[in-house]
């Protein structure tokens, strides 16, 4: 008898050692959703979103960019969503077409040196060699007063006489008469926040051999599009297909009208003849501008355009 109880109590001592306990697994049980919730570090607030393009035909900005429409030849500066200023511009040519896509600004350069480009039509300049590095100033140097750079190979440049506005100028930047790109450094510093003021503008520009970089106290977003059906303050403008990229389709014109409220349809036969005549005859002219009943407003017609016409000396006042 007393050698069977031994005999039991040995063998519950046995299993107790060789059974794991409940509790002693490494592997912890999963909390609930809700004990997660809890025990998890509350999340950093988002990151505010980098600037995009803007979604859509003839988008309107919202908020503070430079907006230039190739085939338009025009280029615009919007503070907190208001277009406040308008350029005429030149474009790159064909061969050496201005990019699309979105840019950014971020310095402007007063009296930048010129390197000259390992390119065929820098080789058949003269008085210049590829690689020469051009000074500040000098008559051979094709950028002006200004340059304001958006991201290789581009540059919003001066330089450009007044009859190259609104034509090919440039091989891949926005060309600027000397004028106009003073007046357009001087709106990217306000909309930027800058400290930047006239006569400090003309004191850099008087001492044309020394480069000066001024960092912008905020970086702008530079828009590039290539838009050559464009609802603008309620009229349609049609511009030439400048690169050829086949943009003057009757799918666009379509696609642009219901943008803006228009289904084609609904457009009288006699109107609707008058547009599709419009997107071939527009191939001889650069533009053709039409009214279209009950289309909305649509882009911001041009704020204080500036042609390019103004005297170009170092110190003249700018537009403001």
């Amino acid at each position: 008898m007393k050698l069977s109880l031994l005999i039991l109590i040995l063998s519950v001592f046995l299993v107790s050692c060789t059974v794991e306990p409940q509790n002693s697994r490494s592997t912890a049980p999963s909390p609930s959703p809700a004990q997660a919730a809890r025990a998890e570090p509350s999340p950093s607030p988002s990151p505010s979103p980098s600037p995009a393009m803007l979604a859509g035909p003839n988008a309107v900005p919202d908020d503070t960019r430079v907006v230039v429409n190739i085939p338009a030849f025009r280029m615009d500066v919007f503070q907190d969503g208001s277009l406040v200023k308008s350029y005429r511009v030149g474009i790159g040519t064909p061969e050496f077409p201005l990019p699309q896509g979105l840019r950014t600004a971020d310095t402007v350069i007063f009296n930048p040196t010129w390197t000259v480009p390992d390119e065929e039509w820098a080789e058949e300049m003269n008085n210049v060699k590829v690689g020469e590095t051009v000074e500040a100033g000098s008559k051979n140097n094709p950028l002006g007063w200004i340059k304001i750079p958006i991201g290789l190979p581009s540059l919003i440049h001066g330089g450009k006489a007044p009859a190259k506005i609104g034509t090919f100028a440039s091989h891949g930047c926005v060309g600027l008469t000397n004028p106009q790109i003073k007046d357009f450094a001087m709106r990217l510093a306000q909309v930027s926040g800058t400290d930047l003021n006239e006569a400090e503008v003309d004191e850099y520009l008087q001492v044309k051999t020394q480069t000066k970089d001024v960092k912008l106290k905020e970086t702008i977003p530079v828009e590039l599009r290539y838009e050559t059906i464009v609802v603008e303050d309620g009229k349609l403008h049609i511009y030439k297909d400048v690169y050829e990229q086949n943009t003057n389709t009757e799918e666009n014109l379509r696609s642009v009208l219901s943008k803006h409220g228009v289904n084609f349809e609904d457009l009288p036969p006699a109107k609707q003849t008058e547009l599709l005549n419009s997107l071939k005859s527009v191939a001889k002219k650069k533009e053709v501008t039409l009214d279209i009943p009950a289309a909305q407003k649509g882009y911001p017609a041009a704020v204080e355009l500036d042609n390019g016409k103004a005297k170009q000396t170092r110190t003249a006042a700018s537009n403001h």
